[in-house]
């Protein structure tokens, strides 16, 4: 073939890659301008320059830039606001207590970012670092990153495939690519055939043309579109955006009432105005601020992740991203790949077909013959476990054996029996087979209708002949089966997910047969379609067709999958309002693991695979998912009694600040006592991650609704819980015989209203975190009862002794106390009457669909 000389060099835009892919190896050589000689090193420099590196170039955020997110955002907002308006008014305490904590949730967080998002790293790894490449006519050793389209590599056994190739010489080659296309069997390759850059030569040795190099490759489109998935803010983030943007708008209104309420008496009633007024007005609103601001929120709910992505980590699952435990706690489709997820990734033999062998065990010992000892091959794995009898096959000396050939598409091998016989045995394609053997008639249309109904089952058919003639006349000794088994646990793993409320598609690379055989195993159901048959060939995941999306909703899953129809999956479930959580393994799942609201790479998964993934698996089959659904649904019930207690406490105080001053002119709480309450009740709260509660039995999710209107009503009785005890202070302040029992002040009324606050926020936790009574099973966990204990006690002791707050006397704190465990009785009445309205609300609502 001679190279076509021309003045103009082609360019990336001027290739379809899909031609390449498909033409004729003399328009191959055309279309890339070059020849079997190689290319010469200035033409591979040129090109270089025109190309690029064969490598995929990640555009990464600055790692102060990320860290800077932290800083942005209603709750962040809120924050730094109070700060400065305490550095404004030189409250220098509070300023550095709420700046520390600002630092604290940022630093937090960024830490565990950090964790997350190297899909694209992962992938550039996976590039092949050196390859044999022809150049000036002699084959070197170069980098993987310098090879360029019209390059002639050669590609030997154990080696990565640098790029995109067409094969173009050589007998014939077997590549590995189930991390790109799913396939579980590696694929024999001959000339003309396609090679993936990524791909792993298992076995001979030929040479190829690149066609493609980097971002313009399989393994490059893949990358592309690990680059562009995600979904941006998660649900868990959405949802303490959205809780943030009530509390602002809340602030803001109750500010106006404050400082609309000091203006009017000052200037009205008092008709004076001095800028000292305008300080102290700057003070109430700070005051109002901080009372407003969830502080430790973002630090609870991370901490309260972390410790349950420990707790995910005893059952096998390693969180990589915080916030994918509370997305797989709201999961209601699971799309699984099938190998090594369903099914044990291991070959196995299955009912042998008889012909003219006289037992099972002869036709196995015959195929075992005909197979290479010490292979890595997995059919020929497979057939040497299969043999009953292993010293059979030391009755025979192996003379000489022939490779598995794409071509002539069986094996041969010839051995001497115990008697010096030489035999011949050939194992292969049953067509092949049958041609060699002269398989006519009755035995040949036996032969066709047992693979027919083999392949109809997905099961991959292999034959096997014998000849003691040299190869004159051959016996067709039988059909061998083989099948990727279910894994032991899978059926009963199905019908757990089942339970769990959770429909369970297959997406897999195989064939669409096999797909259907081991989902009819498991207890998927039968609908699996052709991937290539529902998506177009122009696919655009981001605009799928309403029957498309129908389509994908409504199926058990797809065979013949490619990565961008997994990716084009998740989209489009995720357009239905699924949360979607996606097994895989291979770089083709890394797409849409990343897209998935949950990714869960299972054990054994590609380095990219494991990048994209939010969750890893660390022990085989989809059981560990079911659990770790178990675990993430009852860290979801946690945080969510956390929400609704503190967004309840918030309200209470911010409401009781604007009450008091706008009706008494008394500010009941300190900015010191608003930021110690929010220490000493949320740290504490932190153990609530150990906390007993049950299990949901279906998916949870942020229903800011249902969740805000809850708290809402928590926090108007809280409300009412705190003002009661304020309006028996101010008597108590204006009760000559009640201050003659006991003497009390101003400032220690504001001492009682901060015990009242701080100990009834922990009660009224108790309250909330359960739907039953709060004195029924689950009971709480002991590091929860022990944090809330000692915090209490310190509490006690704070005020009884006069730490940071004027000191109260013992029979008041008893007196406090009491009138807190009355109102505990009191709010949990509450809460069951509010949970029995939702339900009932809940139901009318899926009724009425």
């Amino acid at each position: 073939m001679q190279r076509q000389e021309s003045s103009e060099k082609p360019t990336p835009e001027a290739n379809d890659q899909s031609e390449l892919e498909q033409a004729d190896l003399d328009r191959v050589f055309s279309t890339l301008n070059t020849s079997a000689r190689g290319l010469t090193g200035a033409e591979a420099s040129a090109r270089l320059q025109q190309y690029g590196a064969n490598a995929i170039v990640a555009r990464e955020q600055s790692a102060l830039r990320r860290f800077l997110r932290y800083f942005w955002g209603p709750i962040p907002w809120m924050i730094e606001g109070a700060a400065l308006l305490s550095a404004v008014i030189g409250h220098w305490a509070d300023f550095s207590i709420i700046v520390l904590l600002l630092l604290y949730n940022a630093v937090t967080g960024f830490w565990q970012e950090r964790k997350a998002s190297l899909a694209l790293a992962a992938l550039k790894a996976g590039m092949a670092p050196q390859a044999e490449v022809l150049r000036d006519g002699a084959f070197h050793s170069n980098d993987a990153a310098e090879v360029v389209p019209g390059d002639m590599v050669r590609i030997r056994l154990g080696q990565i495939v640098p790029a995109d190739v067409r094969f173009v010489a050589g007998e014939s080659i077997s590549i590995d690519q189930a991390a790109l296309t799913g396939e579980s069997l590696p694929v024999d390759k001959k000339v003309g055939d396609i090679g993936y850059s990524g791909s792993i030569a298992k076995r001979g040795s030929m040479t190829a043309v690149v066609i493609g190099t980097g971002a313009n490759t399989f393994f490059g489109r893949t990358a592309k579109l690990v680059a562009g998935a995600g979904r941006g803010l998660s649900h868990s983030q959405r949802a303490m955006s959205q809780i943030g943007d009530f509390l602002i708008v809340l602030c803001l209104l109750l500010a106006m009432v404050l400082v609309g309420s000091e203006l009017y008496r000052d200037i009205v009633v008092a008709k004076s105005w001095h800028w000292s007024d305008a300080l102290d007005i700057l003070r109430l609103v700070l005051v109002l601020l901080i009372a407003s601001i969830p502080v430790a929120m973002p630090s609870v709910v991370t901490v309260t992740n972390a410790l349950g992505a420990l707790a995910l980590s005893r059952k096998k699952a390693i969180v990589s991203r915080l916030e994918a435990i509370e997305e797989l706690a709201g999961v209601d489709i699971l799309c699984t790949d099938k190998t090594g997820t369903l099914t044990k990734n291991q070959l196995t033999l299955h009912d042998p077909q008889l012909f003219e062998a006289k037992d099972a065990d002869t036709l196995i010992t015959g195929a075992a013959l005909a197979s290479e000892e010490g292979s890595s091959d997995p059919i020929d794995s497979a057939i040497f476990a299969g043999v009953t009898y292993k010293q059979a096959l030391q009755k025979y000396r192996r003379d000489t054996f022939t490779p598995f050939d794409p071509v002539r598409k069986y094996t041969l091998s010839e051995v001497t029996d115990a008697d010096g016989r030489t035999v011949t045995f050939a194992k292969g394609a049953p067509q092949a087979i049958a041609q060699l053997c002269a398989l006519r008639g009755d035995a040949g249309k036996k032969m066709e209708t047992c693979v027919a109904d083999l392949a109809a089952r997905g099961l991959r058919a292999l034959a096997v002949s014998k000849s003691v003639d040299r190869g004159n006349h051959w016996e067709f000794l039988g059909v061998l089966s083989l099948e990727d088994p279910p894994r032991d646990d899978s059926r009963e793993t199905i019908s757990r997910a089942r339970d769990h409320r959770l429909a369970v598609k297959m997406i897999t690379g195989d064939d669409v047969a096999i797909a259907k055989e081991i989902a009819a195993q498991v207890g998927i159901g039968p609908n699996i379609l052709n991937a290539a048959d529902v998506f177009p060939k122009t696919l655009d995941a981001d605009r799928l067709s309403q029957k498309v999306a129908d389509c994908v909703e409504t199926v058990d899953g797809f065979g013949r999958v490619f990565p961008e129809h997994k990716y084009a999956i998740v989209k489009a479930l995720q357009g239905r309002n699924h949360q979607v959580a996606m097994t895989g393994d291979g770089v083709n799942d890394a797409p849409a693991l990343k897209q998935a609201d949950c990714g869960i790479a299972v054990s054994g998964a590609t380095d990219a695979a494991r990048a994209a993934a939010a969750i890893i698996l660390t022990a085989p089959g989809l059981s560990t998912v079911v659990d770790a659904i178990d675990e993430a649904r009852k860290i979801f019930e946690r945080i969510i009694h956390y929400v609704l207690f503190r967004v309840a406490m918030t309200l209470d105080i911010m409401a009781v600040v604007v009450i008091a001053t706008v009706l008494f002119g008394f500010s009941p709480l300190t900015p010191v006592m608003i930021v110690l309450i929010a220490l000493l009740d949320d740290v504490p709260i932190m153990t609530i991650a150990y906390d007993n509660t049950r299990v949901p039995s279906r998916p949870v999710h942020w229903q800011m609704h249902r969740l805000l209107y809850g708290a809402g009503i928590m926090g108007l009785f809280a409300i009412a819980q705190t003002v009661g005890l304020l309006l028996i202070g101010m008597e108590w302040l204006d009760n000559a015989q009640w201050q003659a029992w006991i003497k009390l002040g101003k400032e220690q009324l504001q001492t009682v209203i901060f015990l009242q606050i701080v100990a009834g926020g922990h009660l009224l936790l108790f309250v909330v975190r359960a739907r039953h009574a709060f004195f029924a099973k689950p009971w709480p966990a002991v590091p929860l009862v022990a944090a809330v204990v000692g915090t209490q006690v310190l509490a006690v002791l704070m005020c009884a002794f006069g730490w940071l707050v004027p000191a109260i006397p013992w029979t008041i704190i008893g007196l406090v106390w009491l009138y807190m465990l009355g109102w505990m009785f009191v709010l949990d009445l509450v809460k069951k009457m509010l949970y029995r309205h939702l339900q009932k609300a809940a139901a009318t609502r899926e009724d009425y669909r």
